[in-house]
This record gives structure tokens, sequence and C-alpha cells, in this order.
């Protein structure tokens, strides 16, 4: 009996100090967080932050089931092992808008690397910003409502955010980062909200995601490399644009970007590439948009190189160079009567442009027409509109 005590005892004490929880665990409500949406838990969260971010082992932040007010936060690297923030509820911004508009950015990661976050809900609860931008007022400069600066291997999975004051998402100076299953709402009224932007990263992917903003349902800025995106929902939005690009003389290009087995609808573009007309190093190549429907959308195929919003125009040539872009496999219908606009620039003309089984028609006719200046490529396959690229 004695000898069956004592395997036991070490037995326990083995178990204990070989098998110990893998994890640990923070969850906000320790921390003084609460689930009310009114007492601002800006500094529980931070808390629960510093406390994995401290840890040798693998962290989770449990942010459970309730409102939690935050006002701008800032969670930042590096930490000693991987981070997930399981989120359960929905974190709200101030209802005064000034108290998050002033810095740019409302939830923003530096500096992080293994960092997951799971599920939930961000309400920055932008309306009264976007009616402060629309009437002209003194307003501040605004905030995105989730941003990554400088961070490598990050997952957002799952993540719901409504009513950002600007961009929903964005990914900034970043490696290897995978969004997906995420929904970004914002009415299409919004301003400049933009589902996800994406600059001066590599290796970013994004699938199955809903994005209905009043801007790019997804931007892709200088110096984005190796972007995957596939199952994208857009609609309400202006689309999936590269650019704008070439405001800067030595900007960085962007190249290796696919956008695949996506659906557009009722947008005021499908897939773009904008840029100014003015000096620029910049370039885009290696672009593949694949498996698309378009369905009532504006300007389904676009490349403009006069982009000139807000009549700011240089009135020069740009000097974007666009190169190896395909087409391939896009059907459906076009709001507008040209459903495919190439608007290359005169100095540096598009080439190596290619389509490839086009179908896109004006009101349910075969209508639609086709405008190429200042570029070359090679068209195949069924063709509607009529392709206007020449052999270059």
């Amino acid at each position: 009996m004695a000898a069956k005590l004592i395997i036991s005892c070490i037995l326990s004490l083995f178990l204990t100090f070989f098998f110990k929880p893998s994890n640990a665990a923070y969850n906000v409500i320790d921390f003084g967080a609460k689930s009310d949406g009114e007492i601002d838990s800006t500094q529980a969260f931070l808390k629960a932050w510093a406390a994995a971010c401290s840890s040798v082992k693998a962290s989770t932040i449990y942010v459970p089931t309730g409102r939690y007010l935050i006002k701008n936060i800032v969670f930042r690297g590096p930490c000693k092992n991987k981070i997930a923030i399981q989120i359960k509820g929905t974190i709200v911004a101030p209802t005064d808008y000034h108290v998050i508009g002033k810095t740019g950015n409302w939830i923003l990661f530096v500096q992080v690397d293994r960092v997951s976050v799971i599920g939930g809900t961000l309400d920055a609860q932008g309306a009264g910003f976007w009616a402060c931008r629309k009437s002209g007022q003194n307003c501040p400069v605004g905030s995105r409502s989730i941003t990554f600066d400088w961070a490598s291997n990050v997952m957002i999975s799952g993540l719901t955010s409504i009513n950002s004051q600007l961009i929903h998402l964005a990914i900034n100076s970043c490696k290897n980062v995978i969004v997906r299953n995420v929904k970004l709402i914002a009415p299409d009224e919004s301003p400049n909200t933009d589902g996800i932007h994406i600059q001066s990263s590599t290796g970013v992917k994004i699938t199955g995601s809903i994005m209905q903003t009043g801007d790019d349902c997804i931007s892709i800025g200088p110096g984005t490399r190796n972007l995957y995106m596939s199952s994208i929902k857009c609609g309400p939005g202006h689309g999936v644009s590269i650019g704008s690009l070439g405001w800067g003389v030595n900007e960085d290009g962007v190249e290796n970007v696919t956008l695949t087995n996506s659906r557009f609808t009722g947008s005021d573009n499908g897939v773009r590439i904008k840029s100014w007309a003015r000096p620029s190093n910049s370039f885009v190549r290696n672009v593949l948009f694949q498996n698309i429907i378009m369905k009532n959308v504006q300007n389904p195929i676009l490349i403009d190189q006069n982009y000139c919003p807000h009549n700011q125009c240089p009135h020069q040539a740009s000097g974007v160079k666009i190169s190896q872009v395909t087409y391939r496999n896009i059907q459906g219908t076009s709001a507008t009567a040209e459903a495919v606009t190439f608007d290359c620039s005169p100095g540096n003309p598009c080439r190596g442009i290619i389509l490839q089984d086009i179908k896109l028609t004006y009101m349910n006719k075969a209508a639609a027409t086709s405008s190429c200046k200042n570029i070359g490529g090679m068209s195949s396959g069924v063709l509607m509109p009529e392709s206007c690229l020449y052999e270059g």
C-alpha cells in the first residue's frame, strides 16, 4: 500500500513538472476590464498584453462576450513568445470621434512577431467623423481601426470591423501576414474607409473575406511584394486597387500580386491599377487577375495612369512602368458601356498586358466596349468586348 502511494506521488510530481500546460492564459476581466461598453478598459487591455508579452510561454489573451470601451492603444513588441488574442465580444471606440481620431491609429501593433487576432468585432463608431469630413469642418486626422507596423508572422482570422473612421485594417512594413475570413463593413458613402491597405510588405495572404466599404476593398501601396488574394467578395466599394502609385520620384513598386476566385458586386471599380501623371521610378509587374465575376460593376477592368482625384492633376506623363499584367477568365456585367479601359502613360507605355477569356456585357447585351492608350500585349480566347490591344 505504501509502495503504491509512493509511486502515485512520484507520478504526480512527474506530471506536474514535465507536463505543465504549455500556454499561459490571461483574461482581460482579471485585469480590470469592464464589459458594459461604458467604462474605459484601455489600461486593463495593456496590462493583459504586458503579462502575455513578458511570458516565456505561448500566451492567450481572452476578451469574453460583452462590449469593451477602448481608446487609442498600442500593443508593442518584441515579446518573448507567441500571443493569440481570442475575442468573443466587441471592442468599441468612444462615441466622441475626437478621442481616437487624433493619432491616425485606434488599435496599433508595433514590432510584434507570431501574434494572432481571432474572432470578435471592432466598432470604431465612425459616423460622427464621416459627418465632420463631409461638412468641411476642422476635423481630426482620423484613425485606422487596426494597424500592424513592422510585424512578422501575423494572423488575423474571423475578425469583423465595422464603422471604421478610415482604413479598417492596415498592414505596413510587415512580413508573412495571413488574413482570413474577415468582414470589413462601412456604408458606401463613408469616405476613405478602405477595407485593407497593404504597403511595404512581403508575403501577405488574404482569403475568404467580405468587404463592403466607402473606398477600396483592398488597396495595394508601394513596396508590396508577393501578395495573394483569393475568395474575396467586394462591394460596395472602389474595387481592388494597385495604387495610387507614383506620387514620389523614388517610390518603390509593386510586384508578384495575384487575385483569384473573387466576386465584385455593385462596386465603382473591379480590378484597377492607378498612378499619378508625374515622374517616378515606381513600377507594377507580374500581376495576375483570374477567375473573377463582376456583377453590375463600373469599370470592371481599369488601368488609369492619369489618376486625378479632386482635380489635383499634375498633367505630366506617369513614370510608373506597368508590365506583365494578366487578366484571365473575367466574366459578368458592367454598369458602364466601356468595360475595359487601359489609359497608360505616353512616356512609359504598358507592356506585356494579356487578356484571356474575357466576357463582360453591358445591360445584359454584348454591347460593351474597350479603350486602349499607350499599351501593348496580346489577347486570346473569348473576348467580350473585343480587344483593343496591339501586339507588344
